[in-house]
């Protein structure tokens, strides 16, 4: 069961959400200030913090600090509820690795859908773990490879193993799925940002992506990638066929963006998966390089 650190000053806060997660079937431990999130990080294995930015002692930003510094909580999902919500302030959550905001008084209809996709990504990243046993040393014996792709199953597969061919294969993997899954949903089935919005919140996505992969025009679509390698890095070239998009504002973190369900994933890609990430044409080609991985 996934297990979520809750972490908050407010007795009556710390209440209401740890009585929303439990009823949304998760595990939640307690804290109640930075420092006793620190000691229970650090004796118990939690799998998400849900923490207040403001408290006595040591405050959410500080203790998101703490764990970033920490290799064995470096990959722990934060979630920050505040009610700062300047422009500066979000910045400065943004940089110290703050990818998921809620704002105060946080509410069911937003807490549960942002938590179940940070679960979901908990259990693909899991899932990319196991299914890659036993192919880097095939893989390693390939220069260049090209691949078709329409469903998130197939990209499921797909991610798992090209990420063998890469340094850092769990980081690689995640960013693979971030960018196939875009070129399956917002590219070849067409699925705005609203859209997906709204889907989210709903618990409709998926349900959503395969009906379209079964109705014109988009059950004819199909998305590629090619991977090479030249010794030193691996390339992986990802193309859709749909409208493309203005990758620019996607690339990084934006405030603005800070408290919305979705759209983080290119801009994680492109600071944690990738040494460079840059998208051509019309936005429907991305060219992603990792180093090649050495100890095959």
């Amino acid at each position: 069961m996934t297990c979520i650190l809750v972490v908050d000053d407010d007795p009556i806060c710390l209440e209401l959400l740890s009585e929303t997660l439990i009823g949304a079937g998760y595990s939640v431990d307690l804290a109640v200030d930075g420092e006793d999130a620190w000691d229970k990080l650090n004796s118990y294995k939690h799998d998400l913090v849900l923490l207040d930015r403001v408290m006595p002692r040591l405050d959410g930003l500080g203790l998101l600090r703490r764990m970033k510094g920490d290799a064995a909580l470096y990959g722990i999902p934060v979630i920050i509820q505040t009610s700062a919500s300047s422009q500066d302030e979000i910045r400065e959550g943004l940089e110290a690795g703050a990818h998921y905001y809620l704002c105060k008084p946080v509410y069911p209809d937003l807490l549960c859908p942002l938590v179940a996709g940070i679960v979901a990504d908990i259990a693909e990243r899991k899932s990319l773990r196991d299914s890659k046993a036993n192919v880097a040393v095939a893989l390693s014996l390939m220069t260049s490879g090209d691949f078709m792709f329409r469903t998130l199953d197939d990209v499921r597969s797909l991610a798992a193993v090209l990420a063998e061919l890469c340094d850092r294969p769990d980081d690689v993997g995640m960013g693979l799925l971030e960018l196939m899954i875009n070129a399956v949903e917002h590219g070849n089935l067409g699925i705005s940002y609203t859209e997906k919005s709204e889907l989210r919140k709903t618990w409709r996505w998926e349900q959503e992506i395969s009906r379209r992969l079964g109705v014109a025009p988009w059950s004819s679509r199909v998305a590629r990638v090619r991977a090479s390698h030249d010794g030193e890095d691996v390339v992986f070239v990802i193309s859709d066929e749909g409208d493309g998009f203005d990758p620019g504002r996607f690339m990084q973190m934006e405030p603005a963006r800070a408290f919305d369900l979705h759209g983080r994933g290119i801009a994680m890609a492109n600071a944690a998966s990738f040494s460079r990430l840059e998208y051509q044409g019309r936005g429907n080609v991305v060219i992603a390089r990792a180093p090649v991985r050495r100890d095959c």
